[in-house]
């Protein structure tokens, strides 16, 4: 594994989170159609209630969608996004004021109305194809950025999964879109390398095997597998039944190395991060 270059460090909220040890981030849909969880959190009680119970779980991080990213998803307003996002983020806030938060979002005005609400980190599926204000927006709120590797759109990924080169296009696609985070004057840069994102089965296993090759490019880099179709559709299941397949493909995450693993079940996530530390304590 290649980290000697790797920044194992964020500034959130103007506290340094250190990386070292894996970080795991709980998902929380706000939406009714997201491909696991969609219509159980958008009622605000039960958002808060599950974003209470990841972080009393360990949860570093609650990452709040208002728009699903699955294969095939619909489009919606940029009002109605706003409506299901910044109201709870500020009743979130509230009720945990240390709580940092990522927002799962492709737009710039969201992501800016956000983080004046209080959330902290912009997580972008779309890596800033999808709104070309969106670094200049990072830049300019200097907050954290995730960065994820996809083409198309939410509705025309999965057609577009052709590849010369799996891992060296994906390492351009990044090296590219760093130097324009730069120049924007962003500091703080998560990948993401997109599984499931415009990517076949065969595809996703590839680019796990080759997971740590992508450290050379000295960021933290976190990792997304969290019930999606790469697990179930092996065994030809659903969602609902890929908790222990999450689990095991975690595991290999974590020691590969990913400084954040975003998961739908914390729990579980959390006890992998520990016993991976308990592990390479003991070598």
């Amino acid at each position: 594994m290649n980290k000697a270059l790797q920044s194992n460090t964020i500034n959130v909220k103007n506290k340094i989170m250190d990386l070292d040890i894996p970080r795991v981030m709980g998902i929380i849909n706000l939406t009714p159609d997201s491909f696991y969880d969609g219509g159980k959190y958008n009622i605000h009680e039960k958002g808060l209630a599950r974003a209470t119970q990841f972080l009393n779980e360990g949860a570093s991080i609650l990452d709040l969608g208002a728009y699903s990213s699955r294969p095939g998803a619909s489009e919606i307003t940029e009002k109605e996004e706003l409506d299901r996002l910044i109201p709870f983020i500020e009743k979130l806030v509230k009720l945990h004021p240390e709580v940092v938060i990522s927002v799962d979002t492709f737009r710039a005005n969201v992501a800016e109305n956000a983080v004046f609400a209080g959330a902290s980190i912009i997580n972008d599926v779309s890596g800033g194809t999808l709104d070309s204000k969106m670094f200049e927006t990072v830049g300019r709120l200097q907050v954290p950025y995730i960065l994820m590797h996809m083409r198309g759109t939410p509705e025309t990924m999965q057609s577009m999964t052709d590849y010369e080169d799996l891992i060296a296009d994906i390492s351009a696609y990044f090296i590219f879109k760093i130097a324009e985070l730069r120049k924007f004057g962003a500091k703080d840069i998560i990948l993401d390398l997109g599984f499931g994102f415009a990517k076949t089965i065969d595809q996703n296993y590839k680019l796990l095997n080759h997971f740590e090759d992508f450290f050379a490019l000295g960021l933290p880099i976190l990792g997304a597998i969290s019930r999606k179709s790469m697990i179930y559709r092996v065994f030809g299941s659903q969602a609902k039944d890929a908790l222990n397949g999450t689990t095991s493909l975690n595991t290999i995450l974590v020691m590969k190395g990913a400084n954040i693993i975003r998961v739908h079940d914390v729990l579980e996530a959390k006890e992998v991060a520990l016993l991976v530390d308990k592990m390479k304590e003991n070598v």
